[in-house]
């Protein structure tokens, strides 16, 4: 007799190494229920004797354990995503045999609405694409719609416009950190992410009143100028904030647990990344150095001096997650270089000339007929605007270019053959805005 629990064959006191049936399953006929399928047996009745005999004698027979795939929605529920994306997992067990993302319904039809308001008017809506980086969206319009007319910004406007935006590149990627820490299982950076990104959001509050969606940068400069003392206040949030960074890779970021979860895993090569044209941080975590700022120069950038942050595949394989995810820590001690620099060079206020916030433009803004793309680095990568004037107020063609779009479209090959658990450090190393994929 054979003891399913030992492994031993009682008549003849041999254990047995590796003992495996082979389960043979008829054809389905039109009575059969699934039920029925899945636990018919066609053996004979001494088939398991047999079995036992063959181990028993040395002979091993090779196991076939039929397995069912199954289709899981990954959102837009679900905690590990971001936004309303839903993910369609094929699953075998554990492992994930394919993912489809499907985008959600966020904010639809703005690129539209750019079409059938004027362009002042349409600011507001490209706050609602990247809700975490909309003073990042309004320069990229409004630089669109600036060369468009041939508007040539005085140097305090454009100063502020990358202090203000590389603060609220800052803000985006602490709610990188903070969230990928909650992906992965760690609460705590979290509650540290988002106490640093409240400093960031009471400086915009201090410029615009708002602290999400802000419509500060307009055509022409700025809605206003900056508020006495502003300067003092963002030199002293760079000075309390700048020394928190090592705080959270000592915390996170060379924790051996988060290694383990994002090394290897969700591997981007160079070849992917021109194959579906990834931008930002997602390319510059594959050790491509591209960055618009240092490689299609705009506004004053080209007079600074800063890192393209690049990852070396310093914990595991080129182009994994954590890789990505060391790309916005190290982005953050930049901006805070550029931050500093800009306030250096910034002209004092005056109502003539270098010193202006903004172009007087009048109320009525009409571009002469032409068409131009212009695009501009994003926290999430390019962001791009094609605008098309036939000379009136409002826009006859308006169309995005989002990074985050095209960031997601490689999460199929991502995907492919990893555990159920690999996929929400995959998502949140993109990092993804869904406003920016559903416009």
């Amino acid at each position: 007799m054979f003891d399913c629990c030992t492994g031993i064959v009682d008549d003849h006191h041999v254990r047995i190494v590796q003992n495996h049936i082979t389960l043979q399953y008829p054809a389905m006929t039109a009575t059969d229920t699934q039920t029925d399928q899945e636990y018919r047996i066609q053996q004979p009745d001494n088939a398991l004797t047999a079995a036992v005999g063959d181990a028993a004698s040395g002979s091993t027979a090779q196991a076939d354990v039929q397995t069912e795939e199954m289709l899981v929605n990954m959102g837009p529920q679900h905690p590990s995503t971001h936004g309303v994306l839903r993910v369609v997992l094929r699953t075998d067990g554990e492992m994930v045999l394919e993912a489809v993302p499907h985008i959600g319904y966020l904010h639809r039809c703005a690129e539209k609405i750019g079409e059938n308001v004027p362009y002042y008017q349409y600011l507001p809506y490209t706050d609602r694409m990247d809700y975490l980086a909309g003073m990042n969206e309004n320069w990229a319009f409004c630089r669109a719609a600036e060369e468009l007319a041939g508007i040539e910004l005085p140097r305090r406007a454009e100063c502020i416009r990358i202090i203000i935006c590389e603060l609220n590149r800052i803000a985006s990627h602490l709610v990188s950190f903070g969230t990928y820490g909650l992906d992965i299982g760690a609460f705590t950076p979290f509650l540290y992410a988002f106490r640093e990104r409240e400093y960031v959001l009471d400086l915009f509050e201090m410029v615009c009143g708002a602290r999400l969606t802000y419509s500060y940068l307009t055509v022409g400069g700025t809605t206003h100028d900056l508020p006495e003392g502003y300067l003092d206040k963002v030199t002293e949030f760079l000075d309390y904030f700048e020394p928190k960074i090592k705080e959270y890779n000592d915390l996170l970021s060379y924790n051996q647990i988060f290694i383990k979860r994002t090394a290897n895993v969700g591997v981007i090569s160079a070849e992917l990344c021109t194959q579906y044209a990834l931008t930002g941080p997602v390319i510059r975590g594959s050790g491509i150095a591209y960055d618009l700022r240092r490689d299609k120069p705009y506004s004053l950038y080209p007079q600074l001096e800063f890192d393209v942050i690049t990852a070396s595949g310093e914990q595991g394989t080129l182009g994994d997650c954590w890789d990505r995810y060391i790309v916005r820590m190290r982005e953050m001690e930049q901006c805070c270089n550029i931050i500093r620099q800009a306030i250096k060079m910034i002209p004092p206020r005056s109502d003539e000339g270098e010193g202006r916030y903004r172009v007087n433009l009048g109320r009525k803004f009409k571009p002469d007929a032409g068409e131009v793309y212009v695009e501009t680095e994003n926290p999430r990568g390019n962001l791009g605007f094609y605008l098309e004037s036939q000379g009136g107020p409002i826009p006859y063609r308006c169309k995005a270019r989002a990074a985050t779009f095209c960031n997601l479209s490689v999460l199929p090959e991502l995907c492919h053959g990893v555990l159920l658990a690999d996929v929400p450090a995959i998502i949140g190393s993109i990092d993804v805005v869904m406003g920016q994929v559903d416009r």
